[in-house]
């Protein structure tokens, strides 16, 4: 890819991107780029539309798999202070896309602002997480966005309100447009009843979920008035392994990658348990976790 440049910040090539994401599995990436700023990354997205070339952002990797094969094209991390800065202005926060979620629910925490503390447990990055509507039983992350900065595919940079964002159940109508930075409202409480309340979610999440594994959290999404989990586990599939790639006992919509484990290994399982799920239950499972397949080759699956 010889129009990259070095202003378009720090590039590396052949990477690989199971140290990168929470499943620890996948092939290699032929392009990372760190892009310096917005500006940058807005001369980035226009350049790779402009030449047809396939462009993803990679966050904290929670929510993926990479097939073994890996990615062709170029994968953008926004990992540059100006995408990972967090700054409070009283009850209002503005976060990059790149800081790391878990972070900046504790640092509001600790300020005494309430709202993000349902967010308890959930890894990632803000990006991702405003991309995917990130929550659970205690709350989503849509509740208290005001605004989200986006660069859009043509390269154009806007603000989003949270109505155009359109979000969903798991879900936003980001399309192909990149979260930079949000805005974010939270509201004033005695720290002391918030930082309690934040410990209960944390703790309620580690009793329920394989937390210490390598899984990507939950595979599929809950089907209308159903919850995924209890279904996979109604079907008889806790413990169900493809080759390294087991069912967790704990939390059954949960797939945990022991070692030597790979993506194809999920992907089968994944299907295993879809084609189980709808024979027995006739429920089509839709996955809630992001896969990244080869864009000149075919996922072995």
């Amino acid at each position: 890819m010889d129009w990259l440049n070095a202003s378009d910040g720090r590039i590396e090539t052949n990477v690989p991107l199971a140290d990168l994401t929470w499943f620890g599995l996948g092939g290699a990436a032929a392009c990372v780029v760190h892009p310096r700023d917005e500006a940058h990354l807005s001369d980035l997205v226009r350049r790779a539309s402009a030449r047809n070339i396939p462009l993803r952002v990679l966050g904290g990797g929670a929510n993926l798999l990479v097939c073994d094969a890996g990615v062709d094209g170029i994968v953008v991390r926004l990992t540059e202070p100006s995408f990972t800065a967090v700054e409070f202005d009283g009850t209002a926060a503005t976060a990059g896309a790149g800081a790391e979620l878990m972070r900046f629910v504790k640092d509001s925490v600790g300020r005494g602002l309430a709202g993000l503390e349902g967010l308890a447990g959930i890894p990632g990055t803000v990006g991702g997480a405003i991309r995917m509507n990130a929550g659970g039983r205690y709350g989503e992350i849509q509740s208290h966005v005001i605004e989200a900065r986006v660069v859009l595919p043509s390269g154009q940079i806007e603000t989003w309100s949270r109505e155009r964002i359109g979000f969903g159940y798991r879900h936003s109508r980001l399309g192909g447009a990149i979260v930079v930075s949000a805005r974010f409202q939270l509201t004033a409480e005695d720290p002391d009843t918030l930082r309690a309340r934040f410990q209960e979610y944390w703790r309620a999440k580690k009793e329920s979920q394989p937390l210490a594994a390598h899984s990507a959290g939950c595979i599929f999404r809950n089907p209308p008035g159903q919850m995924a989990g209890r279904l996979i586990d109604r079907a008889g599939l806790k413990g169900r392994s493809v080759g390294r790639a087991r069912v967790s006992e704990r939390h059954a919509n949960f797939i945990v990658a022991e070692e030597g484990a790979t993506a194809t290994d999920v992907l089968r399982l994944v299907e295993e348990i879809r084609c189980a799920v709808r024979e027995k239950f006739g429920i089509q499972l839709e996955t809630e976790i992001e896969i990244w397949e080869p864009d000149r080759q075919t996922c072995p699956v």
